[in-house]
C-alpha cells in the first residue's frame, strides 16, 4: 500500500527524536537518583562529599543569581526612593511657601502695629489735632507734589491747616471736598517752610526742589553753617506750621548749597494728622500794647 501523500515525515521524526531524548533524560534522572540513595546507604561520607561538590559547583551561581536578585531589589528601591524623595521635597517647597506668606504677613502686620503705635503716641502728643486720616494717594513721583487726604471739611479740615505723621511734616492743606483734601508736600518747588537747626538753632528756609529734596537757605549771609546729618524742626516763624515738627535732614553740603531729605515720605506712611493753623503767642509790648513773638522774624 502506497504511503498518504499528506503524510509530513520530518515533523514526525522531530516529535519522535523529542520524545525519545524526553524518556532519555527522565531515565536518567531516575537512574542517577537511585545511585544517589543507594550511594547514601552504603558509603555516608562519599555521598556527603559529592554533596560537597555539587554545594561549591552551585555556590558561585548561586551568589551570582542572588547579586543579581539584589541588584535588581536594589534598582526598584532606588527608582521608589527616588519618586518619594521627589514628593517629599514638593511637599517641602510648598511648606516653605506657605511659612514665607505667613512671614510676610506676620511682618506686614508688625509694621502696620509699629506706625499705629507711632500715630497713637502722636495723636496723645498732639492734643490740638483737627483730624487723623489715610493717605489715599501721592504724587511723589511726577513734577508737582501732591497727596490725597481721606477726611475734608465734614471733620473740620480747612486751607493751609499743616499735615504730618509720626516721622515728620508732610505739608500743609490746598483744597478740600467734604471727605478729602488736596495737602501740598514740602517737596514741591512753591512750598517753602521755616526751619532751624537743632544741632545749633541756626534759621533757614525749606524750599521743595520738585524732586523729592529740600534746598535750605539760611537766613544769616556768610559762611554755610550746615553740617550733613543736621536735623531741622519747624521754627513756628510766620505761623501755619507749628514749631518743632521734624522736617529734614541734611544729606548733602556743596559750597553754598544744602541738600536735605525729608524725613516723612506719604509713599511709606498710611496716616497723618491735620492739626490747626499755628498762631504764635502775643507778647506784650513796652509800652502796654501786644505784638507776637515772631514780628521780626521772616513770614511763611
Amino acid at each position: 500500500m502506497p504511503p498518504a501523500r499528506n503524510r509530513r515525515t520530518g515533523q514526525s521524526r522531530r516529535a519522535q527524536y523529542g520524545r525519545f531524548f524526553g524518556y532519555v533524560i527522565a531515565l536518567g534522572g531516575v537512574v542517577i537518583a537511585l545511585l544517589l540513595l543507594l550511594l547514601s546507604v552504603i558509603d555516608p561520607r562519599g555521598f556527603s562529599a559529592i554533596k560537597g561538590a555539587a554545594l561549591d559547583t552551585t555556590a558561585p551561581i548561586s551568589g551570582a543569581g542572588r547579586a543579581v536578585l539584589r541588584g535588581i531589589t536594589d534598582f526598584t528601591q532606588s527608582i521608589g526612593d527616588y519618586f518619594e524623595a521627589g514628593r517629599q521635597n514638593g511637599e517641602l517647597r510648598d511648606q516653605l511657601h506657605q511659612v514665607e506668606a505667613r512671614l510676610a504677613q506676620s511682618q506686614a502686620a508688625q509694621l502696620e502695629n509699629e506706625r499705629l503705635r507711632l500715630l497713637l503716641q502722636l495723636r496723645d502728643s498732639a492734643t490740638d489735632e483737627v483730624a487723623i486720616g489715610r493717605i489715599v494717594s501721592s504724587s511723589w513721583d511726577s513734577a508737582r507734589r501732591f497727596a490725597i487726604l481721606s477726611v475734608g471739611s465734614d471733620s473740620g479740615v480747612a486751607y493751609n491747616m499743616p499735615v504730618r505723621a509720626a516721622e515728620g511734616l508732610i505739608g500743609r492743606v490746598m483744597e478740600t471736598g467734604r471727605w478729602g483734601a488736596r495737602v501740598l508736600l514740602i517737596v514741591d518747588g512753591s512750598s517753602t517752610v521755616p526751619v532751624r537747626s537743632v544741632r545749633d538753632g541756626t534759621p533757614a528756609f525749606a524750599v521743595g526742589s520738585g524732586d523729592g529734596e529740600l534746598r535750605l537757605n539760611a537766613i544769616e549771609l556768610g559762611v554755610n553753617p550746615f553740617k550733613r546729618g543736621d536735623v531741622l524742626v519747624t521754627s513756628g516763624v510766620g505761623g501755619i506750621y507749628p514749631p518743632n515738627i521734624p522736617v529734614a535732614e541734611v544729606i548733602r553740603v556743596e559750597g553754598d548749597t544744602t541738600i536735605a531729605r525729608p524725613l516723612a515720605s506719604p509713599a511709606r506712611i498710611y496716616y497723618a494728622i491735620v492739626q490747626p493753623l499755628y498762631q504764635p503767642a502775643a507778647v506784650p509790648r513796652s509800652g502796654g500794647g501786644t505784638a507776637p513773638d515772631d514780628e521780626a522774624g521772616p513770614g511763611g
